[in-house]
């Protein structure tokens, strides 16, 4: 002990006769190193010569919150010091005052009294600095809160520890574990807040939500967590819970009323097939009405293509207003026909409206990227005869083992099939939505014929004017050859004699003739829209089980 007093005061002897700025007690273990932060400067002791040490002590030593990110340190000439350099640069006695600055975007520093210096002499300065949190440190902040608040919820209640373990397992939550979660931490809620919480508190649930378990974020979302809950449109999975809690209780309050409301019709947002967009394709040349007229009179008494096809493109824009007419709109297939016979009309559509690049995406991504994924999340289902059809159909053995003919749809087509399952399908436009199967959707998606049967006599049986809709002939459902898009009670002949390609050109047909989806196939073709395509992502609805779907495929 009294070496160590011995060898302060030399230190301090030695501060005095030499003035150095920074001086070393290597036989105490001890360095102590002028430092500024911000406008004030003090003495800051380590006993590692190492920049982390450092750094810890200075953030002590100023009395304000440790950071690891953002933070660089300087010497005297405005060399910044890296952690390999630091021993030997703080070891030289003529380094001078170590400056650490903060990135000015994360953090900015406010001196308490600007309008008087610091002391910059005075080892024990009472000068602080506040630091103002930046939204980047803020939203850090509010995601471990929200992380602690849902995991300690978690852990107390009973089942919660299980969900944890469940996710730590997989990456992921069966449907049913994700409604256990849901139940519980909406239970939390409204106890702790009553049946009508702020919506500040929901969504800091659901921001622990994704905070504690990151890959049930949704990353085509603000925030990721919109799926459990979205204060703008006040949908999600903790609010219809939420929603449940509210109505028991309001029956429970009138209880011999036995009154009921009616339910809230669907809306869809802004985005979508027959959304008004700006299109990729800007014609060289505009024609005049009287020209687009001449044009359409053209194509209906042409015999090539290629003329056609120059045609339709000149013509592009005068279509577009017309199919966005409603007055106009039914009317497209009587005045362009030559959709019906001329393969490749609806691509070449869509590819003016979008661009090569998004016109491409079903066909690159679908097999390589989902199908796998698709059935994996579909194995794991309650089991029916459907799905199981649909899943030996689709899951081709490695092996080159034939599957049966009986059992249904080509592979490409059985995993598209299947994300009628894994997304349910919805009931919009009812009062009281009920569930919708799968195979019941499916109706509306895709048609068998066999070979040989009159394409017209199929149309003559339409009573309704539906969405289009996929008819495919051929021998057998797996080996369909052949491929209509059902518009109007009129046959589109597809360009594609693959089911996989026929799918695609469907789902362009949507937007070429500004058809809303079959509420039935809704949340199916939204999922493809946004997660596929990459078309209006952000701006169309969703349910929180797209959401969460696309969580589960793209983490």
């Amino acid at each position: 002990m009294l070496l160590y007093v011995i060898h302060l005061l030399y230190f301090f002897y030695v501060m005095t006769i030499y003035n150095f700025d920074h001086v070393q007690l290597c036989a105490a273990g001890i360095m102590l190193i002028k430092t500024r932060l911000g406008d004030v400067q003090k003495f800051v002791r380590i006993t590692e010569p190492n920049l982390k040490e450092f750094l810890v002590a200075a953030f002590a030593k100023f009395g304000v919150p440790a950071l690891t990110e953002d933070v660089k340190v300087f010497d005297t000439s405005g060399t910044e010091l890296d952690d390999d350099v630091f021993e030997d640069v703080v070891k030289d006695p003529s380094t001078g005052v170590l400056t650490i600055k903060l990135d000015t975007e994360s953090v900015s520093m406010v001196s308490p009294e600007q309008s008087e210096p610091s002391s910059l002499n005075s080892s024990d300065s009472q000068d602080t600095i506040i630091l103002s949190e930046s939204p980047s440190s803020k939203r850090q902040r509010l995601d471990t809160e929200a992380k602690h608040l849902v995991e300690t919820i978690l852990t107390k209640k009973p089942g919660g520890e299980s969900i944890i373990n469940e996710y730590n397992r997989n990456k992921s939550l069966t449907d049913e574990t994700r409604r256990k979660m849901v139940n519980i931490l909406a239970a939390d809620i409204t106890e702790k807040n009553g049946t009508s919480p702020p919506r500040q508190v929901k969504e800091m649930y659901a921001r622990g939500i994704v905070s504690l378990f990151p890959h049930l974020s949704d990353p085509f979302s603000r925030t990721g967590s919109e799926h459990y809950y979205d204060g703008e449109s006040g949908s999600g999975y903790l609010a219809w819970r939420i929603k449940t809690i509210q109505r028991s209780a309001a029956k429970e309050r009138r209880s011999s009323y036995g009154t009921s409301s009616a339910g809230a019709s669907h809306e869809d947002g802004p985005g979508g097939p027959a959304a008004r967009r700006e299109p990729q394709f800007v014609p060289e040349i505009v024609l005049s009405e009287d020209e687009c007229k001449e044009a359409v009179a053209l194509m209906k008494h042409s015999a090539d293509e290629d003329t056609i096809k120059k045609k339709m493109k000149l013509t592009f824009d005068f279509r577009r207003n017309m199919v966005l007419d409603p007055q106009q709109s039914s009317n497209i297939l009587s005045v362009f026909p030559r959709f019906k016979d001329v393969k490749g009309l609806v691509e070449q559509d869509f590819v003016l409206m979008f661009g090569e690049d998004a016109s491409g995406k079903f066909l690159e991504k679908w097999t390589t990227a989902f199908k796998k994924k698709i059935i994996q999340q579909c194995r794991k289902l309650p089991s029916t005869r459907e799905l199981e059809d649909l899943l030996l159909a689709a899951d081709t053995p490695e092996d080159g083992t034939e599957v049966d003919d009986d059992i249904g749809w080509d592979s490409d087509l059985a995993s598209i099939l299947l994300l009628l399952h894994l997304i349910p399908p919805s009931a919009q436009g009812r009062k009281r939505p009920g569930k919708v199967s799968a195979s019941q959707a499916e109706k509306h998606l895709l048609v068998f014929k066999k070979s040989g049967t009159s394409i017209q006599e199929h149309l003559d049986s339409i009573t309704t004017s539906t969405q289009p809709y996929l008819l495919a002939i051929g021998r057998s459902r797996k080996s369909a050859h052949q491929f209509f898009i059902i518009l109007d009670k009129s046959a589109i002949a597809c360009r594609s004699a693959s089911s996989i390609g026929a799918f695609d050109e469907l789902f362009k047909a949507h937007y070429v003739f500004a058809t809303t989806y079959h509420p039935m196939l809704y949340n199916m073709f939204t999922f493809i829209q946004t997660t596929v395509y990459n078309i209006d992502v952000g701006k169309v609805k969703e349910s929180p089980r797209v959401a969460e779907v696309r969580a589960r495929l793209l983490h």
